[in-house]
């Protein structure tokens, strides 16, 4: 019989267990920890059993949320309880709850606060790192307005301090030493900074915990350098706050605000399927107004990849329309007393009243303007505003006309109409069962073909965009031939292309191979910086200072100047510098044990890095 998982805990119940253990006991937590999950049983009355030997039972009574989210719904039967390892141990070894549902019982729609902090945490994905959309779904009511303008007050600066020193602890002792005890810290402090108003860097903090865990624990999918991304959140947004000088919405909210946006009238535009690590699936429709605008209505539920498929074709909850996803992606509504968030995200309120419309083709005003803009200014764009916003929503949506090159590994490579780039083109989603990769592999039988294609382009890479949909161009004798209820577009990640929707004729160039992509940031030697920065964040301050020593230094720092990336290669130095300044007395002792030039030297040298990184993707769309 296989065990049960253990449910959720609250941070801040496991932050105290472990502080309450003696020093004695924290040092055997991480090995204690080992196992618990295999030892999980469900009692008669719901409860979870996690025995240790013949005296001591450790029992978890989740509230109605089904998360652990008070001291007293975990007991043990040993004789320091609750001050012992067993119980700490059981904690330590459950996932680490939302914020969300530490307060309340988990709806049947979540929002994407509630749906992706898990995934967005550097956790292993079920099939890789995070590829899709961020989950999203049309919320019950409009929340009342948050004023962004608030400046900071002085409990919102201590908790910032007592963030930024609890994260640089962490990234000084790395991957390696960053056990649960230094967990413990962090996860303390990410609740103080819930209670003082900073969900933002509440949710950094959760994320980089998550990513802790997940390194330890070797998980498959788990990459070094999205756990790096999230210590330099965190600690950018922790520097910043605790500065006293972030400027308006630095604190984050903890609800998405909606407001009144009146009567409006929205087209389908595409719609793909959401998966998330953390058991959630189902379905996001992108649709724009005819001023541009971008909107989105989703239905993320509880369900996994069946919820995901199946949710393609669900009705949309919205304003008693009587039109499906699939149907919304094709059509359009007309939404009166509509409510929308600053993001798009269309609200599903008691007043709001939603009728069909006629869909609108890509060739046809809005959605023409979105393939008429440059792919290079398009991504310059959407470059910049991650760049503002650390926690920024996936790029928006990019189209472009494109002919097909061929297949090179696992991309499918095309060209830009009009001489532009050559691109790749990568699964949306990978997971076997979800059509992305299939439809790819098929176009890219068929070289010269021309394709119109939406999608998001990947920032993390160069020239790489994530197709959501695709359709013929206009006036192309060699291109796709879909059904005519398709609307001219296919989902990738719903529709399937057969053979019957590709041209008979073999009017396209014959089989080449495909050419190769430029990337220039593969040629650049930041991979060294970065290498540095990973090695940090996996071994901590040591590992850098060992890296700065010797021939070691001299292969880090010349290729970087050769490249006259000067910057860099002097950040670089600062930080093996930095790690290995460890003053002394005459007696031995450290001087000086306090970890925060070294995360200074570390935060320097990684925002350095991803801008670079932002201006090599940049250049290679052009």
């Amino acid at each position: 019989m296989s065990p049960e998982p253990l449910p959720p805990v609250a941070p801040d119940v496991l932050a105290e267990a472990v502080e309450q253990l003696s020093a004695r006991l924290r040092k055997k937590l991480d090995a204690a920890i080992e196992g618990c999950a295999e030892h999980v049983v469900r009692a008669a009355d719901g409860s979870l059993d996690v025995r240790f030997g013949e005296d001591a039972l450790v029992t978890l009574r989740p509230g109605p949320s089904g998360a652990v989210t008070e001291a007293g719904q975990a007991v043990c039967t040993c004789l320091l309880a609750p001050r012992c390892l067993h119980r700490a141990a059981v904690l330590g070894a459950a996932p680490i709850a939302d914020a969300a549902t530490e307060t309340e019982a988990m709806p049947e729609t979540v929002t994407e606060t509630e749906a992706t902090s898990e995934t967005t945490a550097g956790l292993p994905e079920p099939t890789g790192p995070v590829d899709g959309p961020a989950p999203v779904t049309t919320e019950a009511a409009p929340a009342p307005s948050v004023d962004t303008a608030t400046p900071l007050t002085p409990a919102q600066v201590r908790a910032a301090t007592a963030l930024w020193e609890a994260a640089a602890e962490a990234l000084s002792a790395g991957v390696t030493a960053g056990g649960a005890v230094v967990q413990a810290e962090l996860l303390r402090a990410a609740h103080t900074a819930r209670l003082a108003g900073l969900p933002r860097a509440e949710a950094a903090a959760l994320r980089v915990v998550r990513g802790l865990r997940a390194a330890r624990e070797r998980g498959r999918a788990q990459r070094l350098g999205d756990l790096a991304g999230a210590f330099r959140d965190l600690l950018a947004g922790a520097a910043l706050l605790a500065s006293g000088t972030a400027g308006p919405g630095a604190a984050g909210v903890t609800r998405r605000a909606y407001a009144q946006g009146g009567s409006l009238r929205a087209y389908g535009l595409c719609r793909e399927p959401v998966l998330s690590a953390t058991g959630y699936g189902g379905v996001a429709t992108h649709l724009v107004g005819p001023d541009g605008s971008r909107y989105t209505v989703s239905d993320v539920r509880p369900g996994g990849l069946a919820r995901a498929r199946g949710a393609g074709s669900a009705s949309v909850a919205l304003g008693g329309a009587v039109l499906d996803h699939a149907g919304l992606a094709r059509g359009g509504l007309r939404i009166v007393g509509a409510t929308v968030s600053p993001d798009g995200r269309l609200g599903a309120g008691r007043g709001v009243n939603a009728t069909p419309l006629r869909g609108v083709d890509w060739s046809e005003e809005p959605a023409s303007a979105l393939f008429a803009r440059p792919v290079g200014e398009a991504v310059a764009a959407a470059l910049d505003d991650g760049a503002r916003e650390a926690d920024a929503p996936e790029a928006a949506l990019l189209g472009c006309d494109v002919e097909v090159v061929g297949a090179a590994g696992e991309y499918l490579v095309v060209r830009v109409a009009g001489d532009g780039p050559l691109l790749r083109l990568r699964p949306a989603h990978p997971h076997p069962e979800l059509p992305h990769a299939a439809n790819l592999r098929r176009i890219a039988e068929h070289p010269g073909l021309a394709l119109r294609v939406l999608g998001r382009p990947d920032l993390d890479r160069a020239a790489t965009l994530r197709p959501l949909a695709v359709g013929p161009v206009p006036g192309e004798p060699y291109t796709l031939r879909l059904p005519e209820e398709w609307l001219g577009r296919a989902d990738l990640g719903y529709d399937r292309l057969q053979g019957s929707h590709f041209p008979r004729e073999a009017t396209g160039p014959g089989p080449v191979a495909p050419a190769a992509v430029p990337d220039p940031l593969a040629d650049a030697p930041l991979w060294r910086v970065r290498r540095l920065l990973e090695t940090g964040v996996a071994g901590g301050r040591r590992a850098v200072a060992e890296a700065g020593r010797g021939t070691d230094a001299a292969a880090l720092l010349a290729p970087l100047r050769r490249a006259g990336l000067g910057g860099a290669a002097q950040l670089a130095a600062a930080l093996t510098a930095e790690a290995d300044r460890r003053p002394r007395d005459a007696f031995g002792r450290l001087t000086d044990s306090s970890a925060d030039g070294y995360a200074r030297a570390w935060l320097a040298s990684a925002v350095h890095l991803a801008a670079a990184e932002r201006s090599l993707v940049a250049a290679s769309w052009s």
